[in-house]
């Protein structure tokens, strides 16, 4: 496993908010506010980064970091990755899976002919996406991540099966 597979990506910090060093987060976890739960999280470099508390509002996730107390200090978060060591992740339930682990999956037909690689999950609001790269070529296609169109996952075998939609690789 590489370093790199020994962290989980859990979110990402955007802009100051207002002027006593609160910032936006964008959470990654399946409650956004859980994130705080997971403190102290790391950035791309292993340092430790302890979020005190968030609050929602109407547009954004707002979070309250230690040490940071300035709009100034807050701005210098921007973009700041928020990881976690995958040993602090609870065990997932059966039919439960971390994003993580389905990029870089191969994606097989019933048949077990090859049709492409998981390249990310995507949410927009009504479920989760699967993007694949089709081996034909081509772009990217987003396939919706259900029991009907994914039966079937092998994390540990690198691969799932796919039933996607008709017309959708062609």
């Amino acid at each position: 496993m590489s370093a790199k597979d020994e962290r989980l990506l859990l979110g990402e910090f955007g802009a100051a908010q207002g002027l006593k060093g609160e910032v936006r987060i964008r959470s990654f976890t399946a409650d956004e506010a859980a994130i705080a739960g997971y403190s102290p999280l790391e950035d791309e470099a292993g340092r430790l980064i302890e979020i005190e508390s968030v609050r929602a509002t109407p547009k954004a996730l707002i979070a309250r970091v230690k040490g940071v107390t300035t709009r100034e200090a807050a701005e210098a978060l921007t973009g700041t990755k928020l990881y976690l060591p995958r040993t602090r992740l609870p065990e997932r339930e059966e039919d439960e899976w971390y994003h993580a682990d389905l990029i870089g999956l191969e994606a097989l037909d019933f048949e077990g002919r090859p049709l492409g690689v998981i390249v990310a999950v995507h949410n927009f609001g009504a479920g989760d996406l699967l993007e694949m790269k089709p081996l034909s070529g081509g772009s990217t296609v987003l396939v919706p991540f259900t029991r009907d169109t994914v039966p079937e996952i092998d994390v540990e075998g690198g691969r799932l099966t796919l039933n996607p939609p008709e017309g959708l690789l062609g």
